[in-house]
Parts: C-alpha cells; structure tokens; sequence
C-alpha cells in the first residue's frame, strides 16, 4: 500500500528516526509574535485597516480587512514575498496569531482571498491613495509616543528589475536594463516616510513635489529642526526654494561645470612634495548663482588628493547650512545611509519583487513591503537590546523571525513551545518589556 500523508518518513542513515510533519501544530515563524506586538504597541495595522473602503458582500467578507492587511504584511516580514504562499501560511499557527480574528480558531485567507484583496480591494482609487499616506502616518505615530527634536530626510531613487510586458516597465539607461523606478524618502532613523513607484524611464527627480510637499505638511507645525538631503538629481532650484520657504536646511550634491571649477582653481595644482598615505582633504566655500536660479547660494567644494591619482576627486555641495565646510561634508556624506536602507530592503524583504503586469498592483505590492519594512525598522530601533540592535533587517529575519515553536492548545491559553537556539527567553523577554514600555496610552486616560 502506500504511503499515507500521516506516514512518518524514515531515513536510512538511522532506523530509530521518524520525521512527522504537522502543519497546524509547528511553525518555523514564532518570532513574528514579537513584531506582531510592536504593531499593536502603536495600532498600526488597525489604523490603516480603519482608512480603507470595503465593498465586498456575502462570503467574501469572512476576513475582516485589517486581518487581511496583517497576513500581507507580516508574510512579507516572514520572507514570503508572493501570495502564492498563502495556503501554507494560512494554517501556520505563527501566521493564524498574528493575524487574529477568526484565523486564530480556523484558518487564515487563502491565495484567492489575499490575491482579490491586494489586486482588487487596495488598488481602488481611494484604498490606494490611503495606502501611500500609511508609512509616514506610522512614522508620525511612533513620534507621538517617541518626540523627536529634529527631521533629516533623504530622497533617493531606486530600482526594481522587471520582466515581461509589465505596465509601466522601461529600459533605464543608467540601471542599463527593463526597471521601475520608485522614489524613496527616509528619515534619519531609516524610517519610510513616503514611496512612490514610478515608471521605468523617468528621471531620478520626476514626481518629487508629489512625494516630498505631503512630507513637509506633516512637519509643519512641528517645533523641530528640519534638514534635507539629496543627491545631484535633485540639484533643482524649485526644491530649493521649497525647502527655504519650509525653513529647511538643506545639502544637496552639485554637478561640477567650468563655473564652479574656476572658483576652486587654486586648489586644483598638486601639493609639492612626495604624497602622504592620508588623502590630502581641502575645502572651500563660494557664492554662486546658476543661470536658472533667482538668488545666489552658498557652494561648499571638498577636493580630495590621493596618492595613487593624477587629478583629484572634486565635490560641490549647495547648502543654505552656515556650518564650516567640513561640517557640512560630513552632514551631506551620512546621506549614503539610505542606499543602506534601500539595500535591505531589497534583500530583507525582497521589496523588488513587483511581478504583477498592471502598474497599480505593483505599486499596492510596494505599499505593503514598505509597511512591512518600517514594522521591522520600529522594532529594531525601539526594542532591540544593545547587545543586538546593530542586526540588519536580514539577520532579525533569520534569527528572530525564524524561530522554530511547537504550539500546544488548552481550553484558555494557546502556548507556543519555542526553540531557543539564536534568540535566549531573557533575550525576548527583554524585547517584549520593551515593547510593552511604548505602549499607546488608552483614549481617556492620563
């Protein structure tokens, strides 16, 4: 006869062994619980879930929106990047507790059920336009419990390889392949505050109004020091004077021309003598006024010698800052953090992954990796201890997400059993004190 699927497997190299699989009793995602609770620290999920439009009837409405917003979320913070991969995720008991609702006595959506509500529900006009408000809501609402007193934002470009006749897909000269081209904005904590996808062949800068003027509306009234930082694509004087009128300073990369070369000319001719192992660093400050500009700036160039180049590396800077030179480099140069960012994105949570053909789905499917991404980005800033709060998004994936837990259900408590291999108890103990201490204060209290 053979074999039945509650046969247990046997392997060869001992006879004593017996593998059992148990779907909905096993998870290898019992750290998901951990993010789960910073979530509800700040009511993330259920906020967003209470701006969205549900027109659904009958049968369809068996998983409330907010249940199927946290299955979209947390399987991407999981590694599961497709909705193909709800039909196991729906019986994991990590998933089901998460989740919450009815999937924590049955089961939670399965592929049709979050393929319908990624590319029917959160595409509708008014549900998608929500959607790119959320990361920088949950940023404001984590400030709310965490005040801060300054907001340095990054802009930046990046892209995400494409295949097939996919809306909105382009050849990008500069990424040299088919690619969308999403515009991200970071604050300096590695928080999204905003993401918009775009189509593959615009320019670096196109739609910046769109993705920054919502941003600076949110930080208005806020008594805090504003700065920003872009890099030489967004060298645009109506940014600039946003940003002026804003009171925001701001650092922002210059492409060099024969102007602003003339005004650093003596510090282009090589320092006599044999060449140190330390790059000879010199700064230099200017007013300059490009054609398209109304007022004339500060300049701030850096020129760099090294040992082993024939001409220097050369920077300009435009900057409304009144710090020394060096000072301002610096500020400029801390910028690269949100490649970083970016980076993790990419590989942590697979941002990239956009394979959908219609634009609006795709742009859905970013949403939801950038709420996913500032999940993780609270919990690792906030909760982690000090001994572990340098893990990238990738390593807490590994070895917080990925715990292993058996699940034991009694009458009045579901407890889950959980391997303590990577993660010790007085390690997610820790985290989950920490957690409690940002709790929301309820409404009426105080």
């Amino acid at each position: 006869m053979g074999e039945t699927k509650k046969d247990a497997l046997r392997v060869n190299f001992d006879n004593k062994l017996k593998l059992e699989f148990h779907g909905v009793k096993v998870t290898s995602d019992a750290g998901l619980l951990a993010y789960r609770e910073i979530d509800d620290a700040f009511g993330l999920t259920e906020m967003t879930a209470y701006k969205l439009t549900d027109n659904r009837i009958g049968k369809n409405t068996q998983h409330s929106l907010a249940a199927l917003l946290r299955q979209s979320v947390y399987s991407r913070l999981a590694g599961y990047e497709d909705t193909n991969d709800a039909e196991r995720l729906s019986v994991d008991p990590a998933m089901r507790h998460v989740v919450g609702e009815r999937a924590k006595d049955k089961t939670a959506a399965s592929v049709s059920q979050m393929g319908r509500f990624e590319t029917e529900i959160l595409t509708q006009p008014k549900n998608l336009k929500a959607l790119i408000k959320q990361t920088g809501q949950w940023v404001d609402e984590v400030h709310q419990q965490k005040s801060i007193k300054e907001i340095i934002l990054d802009m930046d470009s990046s892209d995400s390889p494409t295949f097939g006749k996919q809306e909105g897909s382009a050849y990008n000269g500069h990424f040299g392949y088919t690619c969308y081209h999403p515009l991200f904005v970071f604050n300096q904590y590695g928080d999204i505050e905003r993401v918009l996808l775009r189509n593959g062949n615009v320019y670096s800068s196109d739609d910046w109004k769109s993705v920054l003027e919502p941003i600076i509306k949110r930080y208005q009234n806020k008594d805090i020091s504003r700065y920003f930082r872009g890099d030489a694509a967004f060298a645009n004087p109506d940014i600039y004077r946003m940003l002026e009128a804003e009171d925001y300073y701001y650092a922002i990369r210059l492409k060099g021309n024969n102007i602003l070369q003339s005004h650093i000319e003596h510090l282009l001719t090589r320092p006599v003598g044999r060449p140190p192992k330390k790059p000879i660093v010199q700064y230099h400050s200017f007013r300059y006024q490009a054609a398209s500009w109304e007022q004339d700036r500060r300049v701030v160039a850096k020129v760099e010698w090294h040992a082993d180049q024939l001409f220097p590396s050369v920077g300009f800077i435009v900057t409304n800052l009144r710090w020394k030179h060096s000072n301002v480099v610096k500020f400029y140069n801390k910028r690269g953090t949100a490649e970083q960012w970016i980076k993790e994105g990419k590989y942590a949570l697979k941002w990239t992954r956009l394979s959908c053909h219609d634009f609006d789905d795709n742009q859905v499917r970013l949403q939801l990796f950038c709420m996913a991404y500032n999940i993780g980005n609270f919990l690792r800033r906030l909760a982690l201890p000090k001994s572990i709060n340098d893990w990238s998004l990738r390593t807490m994936r590994e070895k917080l997400v990925k715990i292993g837990a058996k699940v034991v259900s009694h009458a009045r408590y579901v407890t889950f059993q959980m391997a303590e291999v990577l993660v010790s108890r007085s390690l997610f103990y820790e985290i989950l004190e920490r957690v409690k201490r940002l709790k929301r204060m309820p409404i009426g209290c105080g």
